[in-house]
């Protein structure tokens, strides 16, 4: 698979739709099937962290007031991913606040994303659900730190982006497993998988 990178945000609410704002993001560089570089930063929206929130991720108002601003975050991050096709887990929501970040500094997010928990449905229908943590341990991925805070979650993301690009090969016997293919995978239903992988692998790529 082409390099790719894995985001996730932690955030003040579920959508930045009804005003949730970005509280931290993690975005992890994958080259060559292994991680080869990170970026992470709590930043500064000016907006408090519900309590609840705040238990779940560990990250405080306290923490936040002592971080960087949101500007400065997104122009870094952005940066950091330039051009690069995208990837998260629970995708629909870290895209949102990855659109509405990079909007209030005026840019433009224009990288395709890819659903690893829409992937693994269609390659793991067996495990007891899809969520990020309960398909770690369900095969075995490396423990990268506290659940619920960004780089963590984003390392987690990558290893079974790189899990289910091995199961694929494997399973379809694939010379490899593309961007391209993931993209396909994610809006194709579960019984016509295998239809979908066998037609994308023969149309020529360029």
């Amino acid at each position: 698979m082409e390099p790719v990178v894995v985001i996730d945000f932690e955030t003040t609410g579920l959508s930045p739709e009804h005003g949730a704002r970005a509280t931290e993001i993690a975005a992890v560089l994958v080259r060559d099937g292994q991680v080869v570089d990170r970026y992470q930063s709590l930043m500064n929206a000016g907006q408090p962290i519900p309590a609840f929130i705040q238990s779940l991720t560990g990250i405080t108002n306290s923490m936040i007031r002592r971080a960087p601003p949101v500007r400065q975050v997104m122009a870094e991050v952005a940066d950091f991913v330039g051009n690069h096709p995208m990837v998260a887990h629970n995708a629909s929501f870290d895209r949102k606040f990855w659109q509405a970040e990079l909007a209030r500094i005026g840019h433009q997010a224009v990288q395709p994303f890819v659903c690893s928990m829409l992937v693994a449905r269609r390659l793991l229908p067996e495990a007891p659900n899809h969520k990020l943590g309960t398909l770690a341990t369900y095969v075995s991925l490396p423990v990268t730190g506290r659940h619920h805070r960004a780089l963590a979650d984003a390392e987690m993301a990558a290893h079974l982006t790189l899990f289910l690009e091995r199961r694929l090969v494997e399973q379809f016997r694939l010379g490899t497993a593309s961007y391209e293919l993931l993209q396909r995978i994610q809006r194709t239903s579960r019984s016509r998988l295998s239809e979908c992988i066998q037609g994308c692998s023969r149309v020529p790529h360029h």
